[in-house]
């Protein structure tokens, strides 16, 4: 089962996607929103599924397909979280999560063009693995309460400017929450459907693969990123937590190819389909 928004920006509606076909959520929902997956999520579609009250959509496939997740509350992002990440460039492996937030209005869909700031030459790209969150967590004890307020898994492309980021004042926030900076989707796979602990993740630019990973690598996992920040913050139904990229963007290649107008970049996770973008100015 597949979780999707499809529709012109602005007028999506909620849609899920089984075996290729597409369903109207509506009669469930006016939107993928944070009440929806606070509710029985996704329980009440299979229910609709059997019962067979969700309309088909046969014309779907031809319609823009948006983030899958209306009106994000928050976005929460771990910095350095792959060892080959942080081998290539330079950083010392974290103790602890590195955390730092990036604006919500940054969500796009997963194949929108993703605009490059101006006076930017450091615009780089970063495929995660974004975690969704369905229910409030606040001091989660162990994994098993960390994977319960888990709605479910997307792609996402962390969209960084490194300049901006790292050497205008060295705040993060400020190269993380560029104008379209945080493509998300095609697709929220609900959280039973997909085990996050050994996922492949890739990402090419014109073609040419930049990077290809594994969740396996991770420095901290998926359920011990969510227990970590439920330490620290109140997570809301409808936040999304990024939690890193593997080796291969351009800050730490030799060569530095960071993004042109132009570039067109395809990024992928095992079971959570295919973005595609093309980089336009600002």
């Amino acid at each position: 089962m597949q979780i999707a928004r499809l529709g012109p920006a602005g007028s999506e509606i909620p849609v899920v996607v089984v075996d290729g076909e597409k369903y109207d959520l509506r009669p469930l929902t006016s939107d993928i929103d944070a009440a929806f997956l606070a509710s029985e999520f996704p329980s009440h579609i299979e229910q609709a599924l059997r019962d067979g009250t969700l309309p088909a959509l046969p014309d779907a496939g031809e319609w823009r397909i948006g983030a899958p997740i209306a009106r994000p509350g928050k976005i929460v992002c771990i910095g350095l979280n792959y060892r080959d990440h942080a081998e290539e460039t330079h950083a010392d492996i974290p103790a602890e999560p590195i955390v730092f937030m990036k604006d919500p209005s940054t969500v796009v869909g997963p194949n929108d063009d993703v605009l490059i700031p101006r006076r930017s030459v450091k615009t780089d790209y970063e495929v995660e693995l974004a975690v969704v969150i369905g229910h409030t967590a606040r001091y989660l004890k162990d994994d098993s309460a960390a994977q319960a307020v888990i709605a479910g898994y997307a792609i996402s492309n962390d969209v960084s400017e490194r300049e901006f980021q790292i050497e205008r004042g060295g705040q993060w926030d400020k190269g993380k929450s560029c104008e379209t900076f945080n493509p998300l989707g095609p697709y929220l796979v609900p959280a039973a459907e997909i085990d996050p602990t050994a996922l492949g993740l890739r990402l090419t630019v014109n073609g040419e693969e930049r990077q290809n990973g594994t969740t396996a690598n991770m420095i901290f996992p998926v359920l011990q990123v969510i227990r970590y920040l439920s330490d620290f913050m109140v997570l809301h139904p409808g936040d999304i937590v990024n939690t890193g990229t593997p080796a291969g963007v351009a800050l730490g290649r030799p060569d530095k190819p960071y993004l042109r107008r132009g570039d067109m970049i395809e990024l992928s996770i095992d079971g959570l389909g295919v973005q595609r973008q093309r980089m336009a100015n600002a």
